[in-house]
């Protein structure tokens, strides 16, 4: 894995140790490690360092596909949970929230958009 050219992506799409750890950081003083290695949508173990959330910077096909099939999953199910009752989240909010789950799939599938 080590001479991987390709950038990947987190299998956990939404995961984002480094925000949590910044936010942590900036909250509480508090600052842990951030693994070395992580699971990518490819199947793979790659170093953190060479993944990426942002959909240009994805080189490996796999992990832009998984990408993508995973933003479309959470804007349906960010829509569906809005419409629960109960929820918290407003029919609007959900909306800002799927668009911006579908604009990154396509973003993932190279589609211009």
């Amino acid at each position: 894995m080590d001479g991987d050219p390709h950038i990947h992506v987190q299998a956990k799409v939404m995961q984002d140790d480094a925000a949590v750890r910044n936010m942590l950081a900036s909250t509480f003083g508090l600052a842990g490690g951030l693994p070395s290695h992580v699971a990518t949508g490819c199947g793979l173990q790659a170093p953190a360092a060479m993944t990426s959330a942002e959909p240009e910077s994805v080189t490996c096909l796999a992990c832009r596909e998984h990408a993508q099939a995973e933003h479309l999953r959470l804007a349906e199910q960010v829509e569906r949970l809005s419409r629960m009752p109960g929820s918290i989240i407003g029919p609007a909010q959900a909306e800002l929230a799927a668009e911006r789950h579908r604009s990154l799939a396509k973003r993932f599938s190279g589609a211009e958009y």
